[in-house]
C-alpha cells in the first residue's frame, strides 16, 4: 500500500448518531430547525450590514464576513446529516469525504484568523480611538480578509496532504455523521500514533494557542475598559462580552476534537452536532441581541423594505 491510488476503499459508511427511531426524529427536528435558523440569521446579518450605511464600519465588515463563513460552514456537514438520519445505509464517497475535510478545515482556519482580526479591531478601537479609522482602513479590512482565507486554505491543504495518501485497505465504517481527520485515520492500514501526534501538533496546538491568545487579548482590553467606566464603556463591554462568548463556543469543541483525537464518545458526537448546527445559529443571536446598533439597523432595514413594498 503506497497511498490513495492503491486504496481499495471507494466509500465510507457513517454509523450516524443513534439507531433509535424516536431519537432520530428528535434530531431531525432539532437539526432542521437550527439549520434553517442558522441560514436565516447569518443571511440577515449580511443583508443588514450591506444595506445599512450606519453599519459600514470595520467591525461590522468583519462581522458580516464571519456570517458568510458560518453560512458556508453550516452547509458542509449538516444537510447530509439531516438527509442521512432516516437512511439505513449512510454512505459517502471517498471524494465526498475528502471534500468535507477540505472545506471544514479551510472555513474553520479562516474563521480562526477572522476572530483574531476582530480582537485586533477592538484593541485598536479602545487603545487607539483617534487612529482607528486610519489603522482599520478599507484597504486593511480587505487585506485581513485575503490573509484569513489564504491561511485557511493553506491549513486545509496541509491537513489534506497526509490524509489523501493514507492507505485504506478494508475498514470503512466511520463512527460519526461526517468526515474529519481524527475519525478517518483510525481506518488507515498503518500505525496511527504518529498521525494522531501530527493532528494534535497541527490543529490541536494551533486551536489552543489561538484560544489563549484571544482570551488574554480580551482580558487586556477589558482591563482598559474597566478603568474608564462611562456610558460608552458599557457599550464596549457588551460588544466584548459577545466576542468572548463566540470565541469560547468556537474553540471549545475544536480543542476537544484535536487535542484528544483518539477519543470517540457520546460527548464527541454531541460536540460535533453543537459545532455543525448550533454554533452557526448562536453567532448571529449573540451579536444581534447584545448589540443595540444591530437591532436598530434591523428595524431600519425592515421599515425601509415594508415602505418600499407599500409604494409598489
Amino acid at each position: 500500500m503506497n497511498g490513495a491510488n492503491h486504496s481499495v476503499v471507494s466509500e465510507f459508511v457513517f454509523l450516524g448518531l443513534s439507531n433509535s427511531w424516536e431519537i432520530q426524529l428528535l434530531l431531525f427536528c432539532f437539526s432542521c430547525l437550527f439549520y434553517m435558523f442558522s441560514m436565516m440569521g447569518n443571511l440577515l446579518i449580511v443583508v443588514v450590514v450591506t444595506s445599512d450605511p450606519y453599519l459600514h464600519s470595520p467591525m461590522y465588515f468583519l462581522l458580516a464576513n464571519l456570517s458568510i463563513i458560518d453560512l458556508i460552514f453550516c452547509s458542509i456537514a449538516a444537510p447530509k446529516m439531516i438527509c442521512d438520519l432516516f437512511r439505513k445505509q449512510k454512505v459517502i464517497s471517498f471524494g465526498g469525504c475528502i471534500a468535507q475535510i477540505f472545506f471544514s478545515h479551510a472555513v474553520g482556519g479562516t474563521e480562526m484568523v477572522l476572530l483574531i482580526a476582530m480582537a485586533f479591531d477592538r484593541y485598536v478601537a479602545i487603545y487607539k480611538p483617534l487612529h482607528y479609522l486610519t489603522i482599520m482602513s478599507p484597504r486593511m479590512c480587505i487585506l485581513i480578509l485575503v490573509v484569513a482565507w489564504t491561511i485557511g486554505l493553506i491549513h486545509s491543504l496541509a491537513q489534506l496532504a497526509f490524509v489523501v495518501n493514507l492507505p485504506f485497505c478494508g475498514p470503512n465504517v466511520v463512527d460519526s455523521f461526517y468526515c474529519d481527520i481524527p475519525q478517518l485515520i483510525k481506518l488507515a492500514c498503518t500505525d496511527i500514533y504518529k498521525l494522531e501526534f501530527m493532528i494534535t501538533a497541527n490543529s490541536g496546538f494551533i486551536s489552543l494557542g489561538a484560544f489563549f491568545l484571544l482570551i488574554f487579548s480580551y482580558i487586556f482590553i477589558l482591563a482598559k475598559v474597566q478603568k474608564h467606566s462611562t456610558g460608552g464603556s458599557s457599550k464596549a463591554l457588551s460588544t466584548l462580552s459577545a466576542h468572548i462568548t463566540v470565541v469560547v463556543l468556537f474553540f471549545g469543541p475544536l480543542i476537544f476534537f484535536y487535542m484528544w483525537p483518539s477519543s470517540s464518545t457520546h460527548l464527541d458526537k454531541f460536540l460535533a452536532i453543537f459545532d455543525a448546527v448550533l454554533i452557526p445559529f448562536l453567532n448571529p443571536v449573540i451579536y444581534t441581541f447584545r448589540n443595540r446598533e444591530m437591532k436598530m439597523a434591523i428595524r431600519r432595514v425592515f421599515s425601509k423594505f415594508t415602505g418600499f413594498r407599500k409604494k409598489h
